[in-house]
């Protein structure tokens, strides 16, 4: 595991990237929750994330949105961090194409970070996307997943910050399948396990 800082559009973000035993399979970047409620690369659901997907033989990174731990910069609203998140993914992209140009791209969000992820689709091409408990709010009303080959929306039936209702509200016109984990909260307090099982099955289909 690595951990470095990539020169981001309001300074540097600090960086963590781990890469798998075998030859890996593409790059999955990771994004964390909301700066301004105590979100960081270092939350337990982005843990989960981040080592779940290196376990598919993934190069996994997650990061520090600027203004968060040792990033540089200041909150913006998500605009900033979706700059942050194409900065990260294209860094790491060239540092690796001369082995992984045809391998895919897969963005990896919880929360606030699921929200900027789909603000960066458009930028960055990925033909994987998971999602936990995302922030539609955050996300805006533009989605576009033309190219996509696999879209993981997970969701807790108990989530008190984003209630059920509005991510299915949000994906019917999208005709986007939902994975609901009966009992779980948007923390996912005691069912971390199921969430990892949950990312698992699907990413090996």
């Amino acid at each position: 595991m690595h951990k470095f800082f990539i020169d981001g559009p309001s300074g540097r973000l600090e960086t963590i990237l781990a890469e798998p035993k075998e030859s890996p399979k593409g790059i999955a970047v990771v994004a964390h929750p909301h700066p301004l409620h105590g979100g960081t690369m270092d939350n337990k659901v982005v843990y989960t994330l981040f080592n779940s997907i290196l376990e598919l033989g993934f190069i996994a990174v997650k990061f520090n949105f600027r203004g968060v731990g040792k990033s540089e910069g200041s909150f913006d609203e998500g605009i900033g961090e979706t700059e942050d998140i194409v900065t990260v993914t294209q860094t790491i992209q060239h540092q690796f194409d001369h082995h992984l140009h045809d391998k895919p791209l897969l963005l990896a969000g919880f929360s606030f970070g699921g929200g900027v992820q789909l603000r960066a689709v458009e930028r960055l091409h990925p033909q994987s996307l998971v999602l936990v408990a995302p922030s539609i709010r955050t996300a805006g009303t533009v989605f576009s997943y033309s190219g996509i080959e696999q879209i993981l929306i997970i969701h807790g039936d108990q989530d008190e910050i984003t209630p059920l209702h509005t991510i299915l509200d949000w994906a019917t016109p999208h005709t986007l399948p939902i994975v609901v984990i009966p009992g779980a909260e948007h923390f996912f307090h005691g069912k971390l396990p199921v969430l990892k099982n949950t990312i698992h099955n699907f990413m090996k289909t």
